[in-house]
């Protein structure tokens, strides 16, 4: 079976030891992810320098999360088929060009270009999804469910460390500087690149190969796996409207705009315990199940941080709940769509989820800026957030976490 094939590959090579790529996965995760999840900060700074209204701003991370999504099958696609090393160097060099050019923005179209479409192509080309493809490959499988919780978690650490690293970049030296100075970190991302490198191999034995679009039909075709893309979506858009918009919805309530960094610092510094946790109860429980639980309480902790006052207290106790359940959906969702499909396509089939998981993410960013400036308030967008975390907890229960019938034929 190509699982044997494709993890011995990169166990044998010596120097590329399990305990080696985790590392260097969880720092790509770190670097890729944190400056992404800092953006929120920027919103208050670069609109009043330039004017802009909020929705300006929120556009332009609306655009780099839909084109992190449609960009991600593709990455995942180019990474199944021509190793990961070299789409994750190239999505780093892209990263830290988008933002540079952002930090001379003057114009919303320049804006949008930087932070949206250059930003949002390489965060698809070397964030957690490519390390969460290139672990399914490179570690053994009885590795790779707690490998998903790991990368994730690296991810949620890169929001715990950048949210306080942003906000003193940016009083201390300005939302200029502080742009360049988080490009020239990631950079970094370039050199540590080689130790993801590899590609599934074609299965051996009695499992067929697929084309891409074989693999994308059977997919989507399968009744779980619609249901799983189309959960996914509320994930997108209940994580990126906080991200975007908290820091400035607490500022809007009279708390002063520290809190808001380290309320996204919280929820990253937790989300590195329920990441980590999701992964390993993901191996242990039923995953579907699991998410619907994750969508559910996410819904009663939005409920609860909207019916009681709004204070320092509260916002941090929120962040610490929301940061248990931020990135938890990932482990299993990665799981159970490797436990369908093989690790063959990992890649592409979790960037198309993914794809879905994004669109969410554009309408909560968008839809926040929008919504704000058209009321002066977040609340329509706070309330229908809790109502599609029950959507998708009803959605993911029916899953069938099972391999498809083409891996399950005898010899």
């Amino acid at each position: 079976m190509s699982d044997s094939r494709t993890a011995g590959s990169a166990t044998s090579s010596g120097w590329r030891t399990p305990m080696l790529i985790l590392t260097v996965g969880v720092l790509i995760a770190v670097l890729t992810n944190g400056p992404r999840t800092g953006m929120g900060l920027f919103l208050a700074p670069m609109t009043e320098a330039n004017g802009w209204s909020r929705e300006t701003f929120a556009l332009a991370l609306a655009i780099q999360n839909i084109v992190w999504g449609v960009a991600q099958p593709i990455a995942g696609g180019f990474a199944d088929r021509y190793g990961t090393a070299r789409v994750i160097a190239a999505g780093g060099l892209v990263y830290a060009v988008g933002l540079l050019v952002m930090s001379q923005a003057e114009l919303p179209f320049v804006l949008h270009l930087s932070a949206g479409v250059l930003v949002g192509a390489a965060i698809a080309a070397s964030s957690f999804g490519l390390v969460i493809s290139a672990f399914s490959r490179l570690l053994p499988p009885e590795k790779r469910q707690i490998g998903f919780g790991i990368a994730t978690a690296g991810g949620s650490l890169g929001q715990f460390l950048f949210a306080p690293i942003t906000q003193g970049f940016i009083s201390a030296y300005g939302w200029h500087t502080a742009l360049m100075l988080i490009a020239a970190m990631v950079l970094a991302v370039i050199g540590l690149a080689p130790v993801m490198a590899g590609r599934n191999e074609k299965p051996a034995g009695a499992v067929r190969d697929q084309s891409v679009s074989e693999a994308l039909r059977e997919a989507l075709s399968n009744r779980s796996y619609v249901l799983l893309v189309t959960g996914f979506f509320v994930c997108g858009f209940q994580v990126a409207f906080i991200s975007a918009h908290l820091p400035a919805y607490i500022v809007d309530l009279g708390i002063a705009a520290k809190w808001g960094a380290w309320a996204i610092a919280l929820i990253g510094l937790f989300n590195v315990i329920g990441s980590y946790g999701s992964g390993i109860l993901s191996g242990r429980s039923s995953r579907p199940h699991m998410l619907s639980w994750l969508y559910l309480l996410r819904s009663v902790a939005f409920v609860g941080f909207l019916m009681v006052p709004i204070s320092v207290p509260s916002l941090l106790i929120f962040s610490c709940v929301m940061g248990l359940l931020w990135l938890s959906t990932v482990p299993p969702t990665s799981g159970i769509v490797v436990t369908m499909f093989g690790p063959r396509w990992m890649g592409l089939l979790y960037g198309v989820v993914f794809l879905n998981h994004q669109l969410g993410s554009f309408l909560g960013v968008w839809l926040g800026g929008r919504l704000y400036d058209q009321t002066g308030s977040y609340d329509v967008v706070w309330w229908l957030g809790a109502v599609l975390g029950v959507v998708a907890g009803l959605l993911h229960w029916p899953i069938r976490d099972a391999p498809v019938e083409r891996l399950t034929e005898p010899a």
